[in-house]
């Protein structure tokens, strides 16, 4: 591991994602998914990220667009927050979410509004809570019951 592009990395990631994210992440690791954390924050934070061929905004302008259409929800919400850490509007982020109905269809772009609107709803309770100095609740989106199903 290369130590230099490791902190690079691990600075852009936080600046992006929040630290919250990425303490996350990090209080998570284990034997087994460190090797992709280090990974992760070297390669795809500090050497891609930390390029300056394009801004973290436009790099961020990209990510919803393939995410989306990768259909990474988990991703996805994380990189709405980036995106707005990095200058995006709400605005901004709904026309690259109907950009993804036209080229990658539009199941990915239903699936991408509605996680935006639940990265939304999640930073804007924090955002309150934080205000009233209270923990936020997250907007878990939970699996709705079949018919007839036995709790």
């Amino acid at each position: 591991m290369d130590k230099k592009m490791f902190d690079k990395g691990m600075g852009i990631r936080r600046a992006v994602l929040g630290d919250a994210y990425v303490d996350r992440a990090v209080a998570n690791m284990n034997e087994f998914n460190k090797p992709l954390q280090e990974l992760v924050t070297q390669y795809c934070w500090g050497e891609v990220w930390g390029r300056e061929g394009l801004s973290r905004r436009d790099r961020s302008l990209l990510n919803l667009g393939m995410i989306s259409i990768l259909n990474r929800g988990h991703e996805l919400k994380a990189h709405v927050r980036g995106a707005l850490n990095n200058g995006l509007s709400r605005d901004e982020i709904r026309e690259v979410l109907l950009q993804v109905a036209i080229y990658g269809g539009v199941p990915c772009a239903v699936d991408s509004f509605r996680l935006a609107n639940e990265a939304f709803a999640d930073i804007d309770a924090e955002k309150a809570a934080a205000k009233a100095g209270k923990p936020a609740k997250k907007s878990a989106a939970k699996p709705k019951k079949a018919k007839g199903a036995k709790a």
